[in-house]
This record gives structure tokens, C-alpha cells and sequence, in this order.
């Protein structure tokens, strides 16, 4: 029986598993956003959650620990230069899901994977109109 196990299966095998998850994480970090089923973002968002806190540490132990949950340099980099600052007000909750319907094909439900800050600062500043001249 699966009593209390949380880790959905996907269908896939345990190192299969694991890197999608390791590639949906990383990027997140370097797209700041991605679209994917809504099973999958859900597992994602976990993960991701959990390497921001990991990553607010900032200290060499923390970064190293990172690099092994991430494939790329570049998002190691990118997740304590940019994404770690930008959440360290935050106590948790540093992704949101925006479901996007189902997938023509398949049926699937699709959604939207991103960082809770990327909404916040992407808001629209409203502009006065440019006068016309006569």
C-alpha cells in the first residue's frame, strides 16, 4: 500500500524521475518561468522551494549543496545572485502555478511555473497619454 507517500511516480524510473525534476527546477531558475502539466509543477514547486531555502543561506556549504541538486552553473548562479535576494522577506511560498486549461492532444492539464516575484516587479507602471501638438 502507499500509505503517506507523497513522491508521484510519473510513469518513469527512480533516475528518471530525479533528473526531470532536476531540469524542470533548473529551469525555473534560468526561464524564471516555464509551462508544464500541472502534476509535474506541483512536484516542482516543491523542489524549487525547497533549494530557495537552501540558497537564502548563502553561505559555500549551501551553494555546493545547490550545485548538486542543479545541472547548470549558470542556474547556481542566477539562484543566489538573483532569485535568493529577491525572496529574502519571503518565509515560504516563492512559486505560483497559474493553470493555463488542457492540452489539445493529450488531454493534459497545462500550467504556468514561476517565481511569486516575477509578477510583483513586472507590474505595469500607467503612463500619462503623449499630448498631441497642433
Amino acid at each position: 500500500m502507499r500509505h503517506q507517500r507523497v513522491v508521484k511516480k510519473f510513469g518513469r524510473s527512480t533516475a528518471h524521475r530525479a533528473m526531470l525534476m532536476k531540469s524542470l527546477v533548473t529551469n525555473l531558475i534560468l526561464a524564471e518561468s516555464i509551462k508544464t502539466t500541472l502534476p509535474k509543477a506541483k512536484q516542482a514547486r516543491k523542489d524549487a522551494d525547497k533549494i530557495v531555502t537552501i540558497a537564502k543561506k548563502g553561505d559555500l556549504a549551501a551553494r555546493r549543496l545547490a550545485a548538486s541538486r542543479l545541472l547548470e552553473p549558470k542556474a547556481v548562479q542566477k539562484l543566489f545572485d538573483k532569485v535568493a535576494p529577491a525572496m529574502k522577506d519571503r518565509k515560504g511560498g516563492y512559486t505560483r502555478i497559474v493553470k493555463l486549461g488542457t492540452r489539445k492532444g493529450d488531454a493534459a492539464e497545462t500550467c504556468v511555473l514561476q517565481w511569486t516575484y516575477v509578477g510583483e516587479a513586472a507590474a505595469p507602471v500607467a503612463e500619462e497619454p503623449a499630448k498631441e501638438v497642433k
